[in-house]
């Protein structure tokens, strides 16, 4: 319960601070504004405004791998609250071998695809 009232909290303070308006109470991305690179992360909190509004297509815009980590995040809490209600472990996609070096490669190919300086690949930045 206290995860799921945190996650709440997050949501509220996203929609009541609009990331989509420039200049709002939330910060820029650390990455973009010291490196000017954009991140694996870059247009995550637009992209859970969008999703928090029901508009998938802007979310995809902001961040295309946001959005299915969001689900596979959503599946994981779901696994986690299964498993502790019922005593005992519920498999889930978390617990495979090959999540964490799968969600390595992803992250680093993300991060490279989304600054790549020449087209289709500059329409991935936000």
């Amino acid at each position: 319960m206290a995860a799921l009232a945190g996650l709440a909290g997050c949501c509220a303070v996203v929609l009541w601070a609009d990331p989509t308006t420039p200049g709002g109470a939330l910060p820029v991305c650390p990455t973009k504004a010291l490196l000017g690179l954009t991140c694996p992360a870059c247009g995550g909190l637009r992209m859970v405004y969008s999703l928090l509004h029901a508009d998938v297509p802007a979310a995809l815009h902001y961040n295309a791998l946001g959005v299915p980590a969001a689900v596979l995040f959503v599946w994981g809490m779901l696994t986690w609250t299964l498993t502790r209600l019922r005593g005992r472990p519920v498999a889930g996609w978390q617990h495979q071998r090959w999540t964490s070096p799968a969600f390595a490669v992803v992250l680093l190919a993300w991060f490279v695809v989304r600054n790549l300086p020449f087209a289709p690949f500059v329409e991935l930045r936000v």
